[in-house]
């Protein structure tokens, strides 16, 4: 993207806070980006967790991907809800429209997926405006704010982690996201297959338990067949996940760095999915993207 280009934020999810929200705008526009905010972006409607009726969170999510003038559209904050949306948005006039930028995070999985899935474009896996880490009264989280400009703007810097957990390179194309959202797709025609892919996985106040059993169902599901490599993000409140994850994960002979800071810790650093990246544990991160793979080498 380049200063002057025009942001839509929606709501398709959870119902963000006014004066975060409208903080948050303000500093994209800092950014020399022109922002527009949906007709229903602070809608409520009976269920409290979701910013406005299904059709209305669609229509506005449609509306600012069809809009020639926009070049980005950026979710406001996750929650729940994303998924509701899937039947309601019209794939063919989205894909007529051409590629633009979807940034979102957590519930916004759901989106990044079936976008990569019926659009073929690539997504930002990252901060949004609404949320503390943009919008917070004392400021921007500034390592967030960096890394977010860079990959917005340019070519962001290798996201690096703390351990490893299984050994090796790999090259792909970076899929996944909030664990919990990719599980809830299985037995849907949007079921993940992470085959030839890197995968992103990251959650948020789950018990080991839980995250044992959304993997087992994944691998069940075949997602994991085929897959190349394994980047763990963040795993906050969830006590120690890192005994079911090599449990559940170690088993597939594929490179795993974890520890990075994507997902819903602070800092957030942000990734392209449906772009070609790189994992290396013997630096222990997560670089990309990537136009080609002679450019990943």
């Amino acid at each position: 993207m380049r200063s002057g280009d025009t942001v839509a934020v929606v709501s398709p999810s959870g119902p963000p806070n006014a004066v975060l929200l409208k903080r948050g705008v303000e500093r994209l526009e800092s950014l020399g980006l022109k922002v527009v905010v949906g007709a229903h972006a602070l809608d409520r409607q009976d269920l409290d967790y979701l910013a406005g009726s299904d059709a209305a969170r669609a229509a506005d999510l449609q509306a600012a991907w069809c809009d020639p003038a926009v070049s980005a559209v950026f979710c406001a904050r996750g929650g729940y809800g994303a998924g509701r949306l899937l039947d309601l948005l019209d794939w063919n006039a989205m894909r007529t429209a051409g590629p633009k930028v979807l940034l979102g995070s957590s519930d916004i999985t759901a989106l990044h997926h079936v976008f990569g899935v019926e659009l073929g474009v690539p997504t930002l896996h990252g901060p949004m405006p609404a949320c503390d880490l943009m919008a917070a009264e004392s400021g921007q989280e500034p390592r967030t704010w960096e890394h977010f400009q860079a990959a917005l703007f340019g070519s962001a810097p290798p996201v690096r982690g703390d351990r490893v957990l299984s050994s090796g390179r790999a090259e792909g194309v970076l899929a996944g996201g909030n664990l919990s959202l990719l599980a809830a797709l299985c037995g849907t025609r949007y079921q993940p297959s992470f085959d030839g892919r890197i995968v992103l996985l990251e959650d948020i106040g789950e018990e080991p338990y839980r995250i044992d059993r959304m993997l087992t169902q994944l691998l069940q599901a075949g997602a994991f067949d085929g897959v190349r490599g394994i980047a763990l993000g963040s795993w906050v409140d969830c006590h120690d996940p890192y005994p079911v994850l090599h449990d559940r994960l170690a088993g597939l002979g594929v490179p795993i760095v974890a520890g990075l800071p994507i997902g819903h810790g602070s800092p957030q650093m942000s990734v392209w999915l449906g772009a070609l990246g790189v994992i290396d544990t013997e630096s222990c991160s997560l670089a990309g993207p990537f136009r080609d793979e002679e450019q990943a080498r």
